[in-house]
């Protein structure tokens, strides 16, 4: 299945994702902040990323902007997983570059189907 990078400030959360991802065959690398995520993105080069908007430091529109503007990882899609759920909020993130946007807490068929629908698996 998908590598899977997971960029998110809070264990609870990665670990929630990573139960989720695992449950799925994925296999799942995580940073718990945008700049090492960034660096993780451009040395793992994984198959998907899922991004934390409220991160210490640059923040998840920032890093899906810089991501998807930078010629080594502009191909790898982005979801945005965030507590952020106003329409502008996704309406931003799409606009950053992310192909999908999913509101925090996480439903896991949401979030595999939305992997699915993304990687064509």
């Amino acid at each position: 299945m998908a590598r899977v990078l997971i960029v998110d400030d809070s264990p609870t959360e990665v670990h929630v994702l990573k139960t989720i991802l695992e449950a799925n065959g994925h296999q799942v690398t995580s940073a718990d902040n945008a700049e090492e995520g960034i660096g993780l993105a451009k040395s793992n080069k994984p198959d998907l990323i899922l991004m934390d908007v409220v991160m210490p430091g640059m923040n998840g529109f920032q890093a899906t902007r810089a991501l998807t503007k930078d010629d080594q990882t502009s191909s790898i899609p982005i979801i945005i997983v965030t507590t952020k759920d106003q329409e502008t909020d996704r309406v931003w993130g799409l606009r950053q570059g992310a192909k999908d946007y999913i509101s925090k807490p996480v439903v896991a068929e949401e979030l595999v189907s939305k992997i699915k629908a993304i990687l064509g698996a």
